[in-house]
């Protein structure tokens, strides 16, 4: 569904990082009406007292769910809880119980304490820092090939991280996407190429990596 519904239930603040990305694209697989409130991070917009109103951690995304638990109106910060939340307010994609369950959170687990941490980290030394640091180069770059083999193990048994398509995929795909800027060629891992070709065919997934605009 197209962001920027007038009276949308959900509004989305979010800037177009893998973490922001993570959740347009679960609003796009629901379907859910939602409004885009961009926060240009490059101009430090996520220190503006409005935002922080809604995220005091200071950083996207977040989300105001004018629906929330009760009917009553709900600020939510931290991409994991958000897809869980989004997940459990429409019943799609995380099971709502048993082993298939815990596996999707499992998996979102690893790459909200693994993947994202590390990645981010691999970026900034690659890409930002002011001057090279090669023991920190180094160090990220090793963890990150190695998380990429953990994933490329779990795809060559399983189509989807936890099995079927879920939020796992959904948190992983966006970090994955830009494996350029971690120095990873996706030739070596041929699972994930797989999997990452699989899942950015998926229309709900291009729409939600174009957002915001």
């Amino acid at each position: 569904m197209p962001p920027n519904k007038e009276n949308a239930m959900i509004t989305l603040y979010t800037w177009g990082t893998p973490n922001g990305q993570k959740i347009s694209i679960m609003l796009e697989e629901c379907g859910l009406p939602y409004a885009v409130r961009p926060v240009d991070i490059t101009r430090n917009e996520q220190f503006d007292p409005d935002f922080l109103a809604v995220n005091p951690n200071n950083k996207i995304p977040a989300i105001t769910d004018s629906d929330g638990p009760g009917g009553q109106a709900m600020n939510l910060f931290e991409s994991g809880a958000i897809l869980v939340y989004l997940a459990e307010k429409t019943g799609r994609f995380l099971p709502t119980a048993g082993a298939e369950r815990y596996a999707a959170l499992q998996w979102l687990m690893f790459q909200m304490g693994g993947v994202g941490p590390i990645f981010g980290q691999t970026h900034h030394f690659l890409r930002f820092a002011p001057a090279p640091v090669p023991y920190a180069i180094e160090r990220y770059r090793k963890e990150t090939a190695r998380l990429y083999g953990v994933l490329d193990g779990q795809l060559g048994r399983q189509e989807y991280l936890a099995g079927d398509y879920s939020i796992a995929d959904m948190a992983t795909y966006p970090w994955v996407m830009r494996h350029e800027w971690q120095g990873i060629d996706l030739a070596q891992y041929p699972h994930v190429a797989r999997w990452a070709s699989a899942v950015g065919q998926r229309p709900a997934v291009i729409r939600g990596m174009g957002v915001p605009a």
